[in-house]
């Protein structure tokens, strides 16, 4: 059996669209908020993965969201660049329709709830008035591009002959891709399977559309909830890096690629993703973030391919596939952690970036990472991939509207911690003196004065990079100001200039969400 699509041409029942939105469901979550230039490094960072969807975006939520969808539009090519709208709002669709005026290939997917809880206490209407913004909904959409997808929100929640009327309507009315998501994750996948199998067997013109699964995580169950939805005829999943989303998250794009790609034998199914670059775009998300991958998480956590019990290394050793059902290397692990030295030149630093993926840098993002690398060489013996990760990740950094230019600390255990710090904000450039209960304390006070606002410090936690007394500290804070909630990032060698980085990582992104608005509702 073969689909006919109008971004994809004919697509063979065995092959899966994996539809990304990390950033659109991902950067809704508390604390994932990013700006443009990140969004821009991650989108082509998704499209180099092999990523057929990017969902880029709900352009009528803010000007910074139109801005994004726009840009990503405008300068990613490859894969299909999707826009959000609500199905009964007329603004959200022409804006969605503009943002993407300049992409390649566009979609836009617009959604309205369907069961009879959110009809009745969210939307306040009639199934019969949600039909007919069904209708409207899409024929609108299809005003602005053949490639249409509709979402039947809290679909798993809504009773089936509903459903069954409510996709008929859509697909008569353009959608190409219908999605039925689990937005509460409540369901379980024997529910998930039957679900979609239902629909293909009773909506006329059903053979004529893409199915999409898109199931959050509330249970622990979005991948296999997920899988189920391909067993019952899926053929679009909707995931994201690292399984961010909303409340537990949405399932994990590299869970669900490295699923299908290690049981083919269960499955027989097959995506386009470069899975050797799982693990480079897993860390450069956690990068851009602030929020670190658990050391246990599936493909990408540090200890997925580790070995700590004697009878498993035994195994191990005597055949790799004793405890281990994929190689390391698959995914994007290398077998080597040691790397470059102070001796190092750019060619072999080059090499490097490019085997830990990182070949997309520019050439002057290219210049500047080396010059740290050499700056950082010369103060550890042995430079590792995760301190070369680090500073990238870093240097990523350069068009924050705030940035650390020189801190300089005077502790003890006599005299509180002394601290001279110099920001440039907004390209202006200012010092402040404080002293505070540790230097720590004191480089917060110092970047409170600096740059006055209103946020609460509500974690502040220190991690090494690598081993060592030489090792880069790797800082996370979390601030909170009315509601907003942001997570960052910082290292280096010195604690306490990690914890500057840090701070004004996520004072950074605090400014970012400050000036966007939450929409009146979001598809999940």
């Amino acid at each position: 059996m073969t689909f006919q699509h109008p971004s994809f041409g004919t697509v063979t029942d065995d092959r899966v669209i994996i539809f990304d939105t990390t950033l659109r469901d991902g950067e809704q979550s508390p604390g994932f908020s990013m700006n443009l230039d990140e969004k821009l490094r991650m989108a082509r960072a998704l499209a180099e993965l092999g990523v057929d969807v990017i969902e880029a975006g709900f352009p009528v939520a803010s000007g910074g969201d139109f801005e994004s969808v726009e840009s990503i539009a405008t300068h990613i090519k490859g894969a299909v660049i999707c826009a959000l709208a609500r199905s009964g709002g007329v603004r959200d669709i022409e804006a969605a329709g503009e943002a993407l005026k300049k992409a390649e290939r566009g979609r836009i997917h617009n959604f309205i709830s369907t069961s009879p809880l959110h009809m009745k206490y969210k939307l306040r209407m009639e199934p019969e008035t949600v039909l007919e913004i069904i209708a409207s909904g899409n024929k609108l959409a299809r005003q602005f591009t053949d490639d249409v997808e509709w979402s039947a929100e809290d679909g798993c929640r809504t009773e089936p002959d509903f459903l069954c009327r409510a996709v008929e309507v859509a697909i008569k009315n353009g959608a190409t891709t219908i999605n039925i998501p689990d937005t509460v994750g409540f369901s379980v996948p024997e529910e998930i399977e039957a679900i979609f199998a239902m629909l293909r067997e009773r909506v006329p013109g059903a053979d004529q559309v893409i199915f999409s699964a898109h199931n959050h995580n509330d249970l622990g169950l979005g991948v296999a909830n997920t899988l189920a939805a391909l067993q019952g005829g899926a053929r679009q999943v909707e995931c994201t890096i690292n399984g961010i989303g909303e409340r537990a998250g949405n399932a994990a794009l590299e869970e669900i690629v490295m699923a299908l790609r290690t049981r083919k034998d269960r499955f027989g199914l097959t995506t386009g993703i470069a899975t050797e670059r799982l693990l480079g775009v897993s860390r450069l998300l956690a990068g851009i973030t602030g929020f670190d991958v658990q050391p246990n998480k599936a493909i990408v956590g540090r200890n997925a391919f580790a070995h700590e019990s004697g009878i498993h290394q035994d195994g191990v050793l005597k055949h790799a596939a004793t405890y281990e059902i994929m190689t390391p290397e698959s995914v994007g692990w290398t077998s080597s952690s040691m790397v470059l030295g102070k001796h190092s030149g750019r060619a072999a630093f080059r090499d490097k970036l490019k085997a830990m993926g990182y070949a997309d840098l520019s050439e002057e993002a290219f210049l500047d990472a080396f010059r740290r690398f050499k700056d950082l060489a010369d103060q550890k013996k042995v430079v590792f991939e995760d301190d070369i990760r680090a500073l990238i990740d870093e240097g990523g950094r350069v068009n924050e509207r705030i940035q650390l230019i020189d801190l300089s600390v005077q502790a003890g255990t006599v005299h509180p911690s002394k601290i001279v710090l110099t920001l440039s904000i907004d390209g202006q450039t200012k010092t402040v003196e404080t002293t505070g209960n540790g230097p720590v304390d004191a480089v917060f006070k110092a970047i409170g004065l600096a740059c006055p606002h209103q946020a609460t410090l509500g974690l502040f936690s220190v991690a090494n990079v690598t081993q060592g007394t030489d090792a880069q500290a790797l800082t996370t804070v979390r601030l909170e100001e009315n509601g907003r909630l942001v997570d960052g990032q910082g290292a280096d060698v010195d604690t306490v200039v990690s914890a500057a980085r840090a701070y004004l990582h996520a004072l950074n992104k605090l400014l970012v969400k400050r000036q966007r608005k939450a929409p009146e509702e979001l598809a999940s």
